[in-house]
């Protein structure tokens, strides 16, 4: 039986802010321009869309880890920019790249970050979309951020999503991106890498395995014999070959 989402207390780290997520007073207007407009404009126009999206899923996006096949469809207008982000996060750049990599706790606040803009409320958020992750698996736990009130009312079908920082008196600007406050992979990660890695001082230690009927790192006598002929038949076989083909150049 699947357990229902758990509910989590919303938080904040300022009392007197009402808005804890962000609404779509932060978002600007992304929508793509009317293909009426020319085509060049409506081009240009999804070409930034695209651009925005890869930065906010990826942060960067090498030529080897973008997806034509998506980005044409987008561009035909067969698949929304929600389908678009959809497909990023269920990429096999992303599998590879960031939820291999990571614990579905790590993962929930990389792809809340990236999907709704927002950091997680705390512990009691990151604990509930983990189950979800654990017993549905992650493309239901993406399905359920995008098909969810909170990403439709703030973004929709049109427009990539973006960091919904508060905006409080005296800055000028927001919280950093999500996309650059949470590296790729966490520490645990990265050690371990480090531990299954071998390490050149020990390579340098360990000697080479050889053979046991190998004597001080030789082979054996009749190895070493077998292995002269060979090179000295086949020598003779290929110098043969050679005279005869410029023989027969000649005469022709």
């Amino acid at each position: 039986m699947a357990l229902p989402l758990q509910a989590y207390p919303l938080t904040t780290q300022n009392a007197r802010v009402s808005n804890l997520a962000g609404d779509a007073t932060t978002v600007r207007n992304q929508l793509p321009g009317s293909s009426a407009g020319g085509a060049d404009g409506y081009r240009s126009s999804v070409d930034a869309l695209i651009e925005q999206a890869y930065r906010q899923i990826f942060f960067h996006a090498m030529k080897s880890d973008r997806d034509p096949f998506l980005e044409s469809q987008l561009r035909s207008g067969n698949i929304t920019v929600r389908d678009f982000i959809r497909g990023l996060l269920l990429s096999e750049r992303f599998q590879q790249g960031y939820y291999q990599c990571s614990s579905n706790y790590r993962m929930v606040d990389q792809v809340v970050g990236r999907v709704l803009g927002r950091t997680v409320h705390g512990d009691a958020e990151r604990l509930a979309w983990s189950i979800v992750i654990g017993q549905k698996g992650f493309t239901a736990f993406v399905d359920t951020l995008l098909d969810s009130d909170e990403y439709m009312r703030s973004f929709g079908y049109d427009l990539v999503p973006e960091q919904r920082s508060r905006l409080l008196p005296g800055r000028s600007l927001g919280e950093i991106p999500i996309y650059q406050s949470f590296p790729r992979y966490g520490s645990d990660w990265r050690d371990s890498l480090q531990d299954r890695a071998p390490s050149a001082q020990n390579a340098q230690m360990r000697p080479l395995e050889t053979s046991d009927a190998w004597a001080n790192g030789q082979p054996p006598a009749w190895a070493l014999k077998l292995w002269l002929g060979l090179f000295l038949v086949g020598g003779f076989e290929v110098t043969r070959v050679l005279l005869t083909i410029t023989i027969s150049t000649l005469r022709n």
